[in-house]
C-alpha cells in the first residue's frame, strides 16, 4: 500500500502522484462510497489517499482517504440535497470576481465567503479583468474592496492583459496550496497561465472584445507553481449553494454581523426582525453593508418562497 496526493479528478478516474512524483491513474474501491461520505465526489483534488497498484494495467485503486484538515464544499448543482467538494487540504481560497464580462453577483461572493468561514479556510477576492473597467467600475471595485477588507478579507486587482497585480498575486500564492473558484469566463485558467506559463491550460480563443480567454476547465486540477506551492483550478460555477450550515448559526460566518451580535438585546437574536437587534441598527447606521446584510437574509430565508428582504 502507498500514499499519494490527488491532483485531478475526472469522475471515475483520479490522478494521484506518488512519493516520487509519478502520476498514477486510479479508480475508487467500491465500498469507499458507502462509508459515510455524503458528497457526490468522495475523492477530491487535494486529498491524500492510500492506494495500491495494478501493475499489469499500469493503474491503481484508492482504498482510503486520509484525514482532511479542511475542505471547501458547495451544494451539488445536479442533486440539490447533496454536496460537492471543490478541493481539500488547502491553505487559502480565492474567488475570482469580474465586474463586467461577466458580472459576478454580490450574493455569489458572500455565499463563497460564508462557506470558507464555516470550514475555517482563509479566503480572499481577486478582482480580475481590470483593464476593461471604466472609471465607474473602478470606483465600484474600490467600494467593494473597502467593504471586504474592512471585515478581514484580502482583496487583489489583476489583469492578464496588462499584467497589473500579477506580481502581488504571485507573492500571495507562493508556497501555499491555493484554490481558485468563480463563475465561468472570469479568467481563472488565463491567470494561472500568466502566473506559471509552463502549464499552458487551455482557454478559448482570446476575444478582442473580452480581452481574455474564456475559462474552459471541465474538471478540478492541482498544478505546481514554479514559485513554490500549488494552485487548484476549478470548473466555472453558476451558483454557490449553501449546505450543512444550521441557519441559527449562519450569522457566525458573517464576521461583521457576528461581532455586532454581542450587543443584541436577546442572546438568541437571529438579526431578522427581533427588537433590540444591534445588527439591524448597525445596518441602519451604515456600519454594516446593506448589501452584505441582504446576502445574509437571502441565505437565512433560502427555502422561504414568500421571503422579500425589503422591510426587514
Amino acid at each position: 500500500m502507498e500514499q499519494g496526493l490527488v491532483i485531478k479528478t475526472t469522475g471515475k478516474w483520479h490522478t494521484v502522484i506518488d512519493s516520487l512524483n509519478n502520476k498514477v491513474s486510479c479508480s475508487i474501491r467500491g465500498n469507499l462510497r458507502t462509508r459515510g461520505i455524503r458528497s457526490t465526489n468522495p475523492v477530491a483534488v487535494g486529498d491524500r489517499v492510500e492506494f495500491y497498484r495494478i501493475e499489469r494495467e499500469g493503474t491503481g485503486v484508492i482504498t482510503d482517504i486520509l484525514d482532511r484538515k479542511n475542505y471547501i464544499i458547495r451544494k451539488s448543482s445536479k442533486l440539490s440535497k447533496s454536496s460537492h467538494i471543490l478541493a481539500a487540504n488547502v491553505d487559502q481560497a480565492f474567488l475570482i470576481v469580474t465586474l463586467k464580462l461577466p458580472e459576478t453577483p454580490l450574493r455569489f461572493i458572500d455565499r463563497f465567503l460564508c462557506i470558507a468561514e464555516a470550514y475555517r479556510i482563509p479566503a480572499g477576492i481577486i478582482f480580475n479583468k481590470t483593464d476593461i473597467y471604466d472609471n465607474e467600475l473602478v470606483v465600484r471595485m474600490q467600494y467593494l474592496s473597502g467593504i471586504y477588507e474592512n471585515i478581514g478579507y484580502q482583496c487583489l486587482a489583476t489583469s492578464a492583459v496588462d499584467k497589473s497585480g500579477i506580481e502581488k498575486l504571485k507573492s500571495t500564492l507562493k508556497g501555499k496550496i491555493s484554490v481558485l473558484a468563480g463563475n465561468s469566463g472570469v479568467g481563472k485558467s488565463t491567470l494561472i497561465n500568466i502566473i506559471d506559463p509552463r502549464h499552458n491550460i487551455r482557454t478559448n480563443e482570446v476575444s478582442k472584445y473580452h480581452k481574455t480567454g474564456k475559462h474552459t476547465t471541465t474538471f478540478p486540477e492541482m498544478h505546481t507553481l514554479d514559485i513554490g506551492g500549488f494552485i487548484i483550478d476549478t470548473p466555472g460555477i453558476k451558483g454557490f449553494g449553501i449546505i450543512d450550515i444550521d441557519r441559527d448559526e449562519l450569522f457566525h460566518y458573517f464576521p461583521e454581523i457576528f461581532k455586532k451580535s454581542e450587543n443584541c438585546k436577546y442572546y438568541n437574536c437571529m438579526h431578522v426582525r427581533e427588537p433590540g437587534c444591534a445588527v439591524r441598527q448597525a445596518v441602519y447606521d451604515k456600519e454594516i453593508s446593506e448589501e452584505r446584510y441582504e446576502s445574509y437574509l437571502s441565505i437565512y430565508f433560502e427555502d422561504n418562497e414568500k421571503y422579500r428582504s425589503k422591510g426587514y
